[in-house]
């Protein structure tokens, strides 16, 4: 009656065997470490940056306890923060002889110091949040009045295109914000070009207006339609920064927005508050110009003045560019980058996937330049570097764009990485940072810790006074619950906080309340006169629907916060709704398991250590066996 058999052992041992290996690593710490990673988007790591690192390590007289390179960055584990410092001031110097401009981010961070073989296995510590261990956190503000001034240039270059291809002569276009203003000798032409302009933009509102002897068609973008430029520039100014941000390796990065123009930036484990700003100032911003090839521009390249609207640049190679200053298109017109080869020549080249507006906008662009070169510039830190400036063979529509000529394979790879890493659509501020240091995360996790232990302890020493035998098994089955959820946490690779680490205190309370139904369950059929082993099995099977109802009620509760909430919310809903799960298992599977091991084998068991079973009304004589 009480007993399992032999393959639900094996589970409950299999089970009990991968919770310790996946929990184990949450026991080894943090180390102190550094990270190099490249400080510029057109600089790639490789491999053998790892073997200069070691180089110059040994050369500073560091003893590294682990180097590794991940295909991202370099990161070297050290013993103590003063092996960590003196390792980022060497690597540093040896890296970055220039310090005004830094080819490498040498940043402090923290590594596991999980055992090797473990974390071949994939057993791996949770990550960390940052009330837990430390990190930066930036509060950022989006310029979006430059968002607005960008869509309306976008605007005016859309109009000035729209009335060349039909025809229609304006006697000049000027934007004022994103408002666009178009002037027209004759009223006809006026009327003509409001009916064109206002089927084609129809996120603008048009008015007519008298002007001297001219029309003046002035286009206002509409509220909701300025809304929506807002809304698409955070969008994509958050999407850019996770692909800087991941590029780096930083465990865990929170980039969310905030409000209606504001983004929150968290880098757990970086120490260096200067090295994050770098990180995160480090998102490129890509545009696409046309090369001024004129006399004037060629006396510029040897030294003379540069032509009005035109800009002077460098290529890859060192060599001096002129660029006009009109941009054609940006890096929000760019859906994909990749690196292949030309069909004709089988020279690496890079494909480019244009959206509708920028095929549209290449197509005219190329048409009306065959010939001439096209520069692609990335703009970084302020400064501005051509990536390559091929020649436009041939009309290019589709929006299938092709780059090649004087380029390597890594070269096209590059220039592939770079294209799509995006750029951001308005520029932004840090206006709020902070930054918490290990100290204080570790006194976190102390005090987390201490309140989960000595929650703990409570309900054991409770349970083993009430309950007995069965308080123990109880008490057993509880602890195998908390092993058993921060296993699937580390599996899961979930990141831990104060308030998930209140989420495991809160599950330990509610998980013991399936024990206490069960043990009470037992009670009352003992209490009927039922036989031992009889109210054992009854206990068990009668408490499941009464523990499974009010899990099922409490799991609602947690999908809900899961749902609807975030941040810190959604943190605690996570560790919520997995302690639910595993407390079901544990409690009814774990104990009873227990229970049958030390019970089931007792054919004539007269009592059982469940404490005192009380039976109001009866002789002492009538009282079922207890202990």
């Amino acid at each position: 009656m009480n007993r399992y058999p032999w393959w639900k052992y094996a589970i409950l041992a299999l089970t009990l065997l991968l919770g310790l290996l996946y929990a184990v690593p949450n026991l080894f710490g943090e180390a102190p470490a550094v990270q190099v990673s490249s400080g510029k988007v057109t600089l790639k790591i490789d491999a053998a940056l790892q073997s200069r690192v070691d180089e110059v390590l040994q050369k500073a007289g560091v003893k590294p306890q682990a180097l590794q390179f991940d295909g991202q960055s370099v990161k070297v584990r050290l013993q103590s923060t003063d092996q960590q410092k003196l390792a980022k001031d060497a690597l540093s110097a040896a890296l970055n002889p220039d310090p005004a401009n830094p080819s490498y981010i040498v940043a402090l961070n923290l590594l596991a110091n999980t055992p090797q073989w473990m974390s071949s296995l994939r057993a791996l510590p949770m990550y960390l949040g940052l009330d837990l261990r430390g990190g930066v956190h930036f509060l950022m503000q989006v310029d979006m009045k430059s968002a607005l001034t960008k869509k309306g240039d976008s605007i005016a270059g859309d109009v000035r295109t729209m009335l060349r291809d039909k025809g229609i002569r304006h006697a000049g276009i000027t934007r004022e914000g994103v408002a666009v203003e178009i002037r027209f000798r004759e009223a006809a032409v006026a009327a003509k070009a409001r009916g064109l302009l206002g089927e084609q933009l129809p996120d603008l509102v048009w008015t007519e207006a008298a002007d001297g002897g001219e029309t003046l068609l002035r286009g206002v973008l509409k509220p909701e339609a300025a809304r929506a430029v807002q809304d698409q520039a955070l969008k994509q100014n958050i999407t850019t920064l996770h692909n800087r941000v991941n590029e780096l390796g930083v465990a865990e990065p929170v980039i969310q927005q905030q409000g209606a123009d504001r983004v929150v930036v968290q880098l757990p484990g970086v120490q260096d508050t200067a090295k994050a700003k770098d990180i995160i100032g480090r998102t490129a911003t890509l545009e696409v110009r046309m090369v001024n090839d004129s006399a004037e521009a060629q006396q510029a390249l040897s030294g003379g003045a540069v032509p009005f609207g035109s800009e002077r640049y460098l290529e890859r190679n060192g060599a001096p560019i002129i660029v006009f200053r009109q941009v054609v298109l940006t890096g929000e017109n760019l859906n994909d980058a990749q690196a292949g080869f030309d069909n004709q020549t089988q020279e690496p080249a890079v494909h480019l996937t244009l959206d509708a507006k920028g095929a549209r906008i290449f197509k005219d662009v190329t048409r009306e330049s065959v010939g001439k070169r096209m520069a692609i510039l990335l703009f970084e830190k302020g400064k501005g570097e051509v990536v390559t400036a091929p020649v436009i063979r041939s009309e290019i529509g589709g929006g299938r764009v092709q780059i090649s000529g004087r380029m390597t394979t890594q070269e096209a790879n590059d220039t592939a990485l770079l294209l799509r890493a995006g750029s951001l659509a308005a520029p932004m501020e840090i206006i709020e940072e902070r930054t918490i240091g290990p100290s204080l995360g570790a006194e976190n996790i102390a005090k987390g810790f201490d309140s989960v232990a000595y929650g703990f302890i409570a309900i054991v020493v409770f349970m083993c006074g009430y309950y007995l035998l069965f308080g123990l098994f109880s008490s057993i089955a509880l602890g195998f619950n908390l092993l058993l959820l921060v296993a699937v946490l580390s599996m899961l690779q979930a990141t831990l906080t104060l308030p998930g680490m209140a989420a495991i205190a809160l599950t330990l309370g509610m998980a013991i309340d399936a024990n206490v139904l069960i043990n009470e369950r037992v009670r009352e059929e003992l209490r009927s006169g039922a036989p031992p082993q009889a109210a054992i099995h009854a206990g068990y099977e009668r408490a499941f629907a009464t523990i499974l109802d009010s899990n099922i009620t409490t799991l609602i509760a947690g999908v809900a916060l899961l749902a609807f909430g975030s941040g810190p919310v959604r943190g605690f809903a996570v560790v919520h709704c997995l302690g639910i799960l595993t407390s079901m298992f544990s409690a009814v599977m774990f104990s009873r398991g227990l229970v049958n091991l030390w019970y089931g084998r007792q054919k004539k068991l007269k009592s059982v250590s469940i404490g005192q079973v009380w039976k109001p009304g009866a002789a002492a004589s009538d009282k079922p066996p207890q202990a």
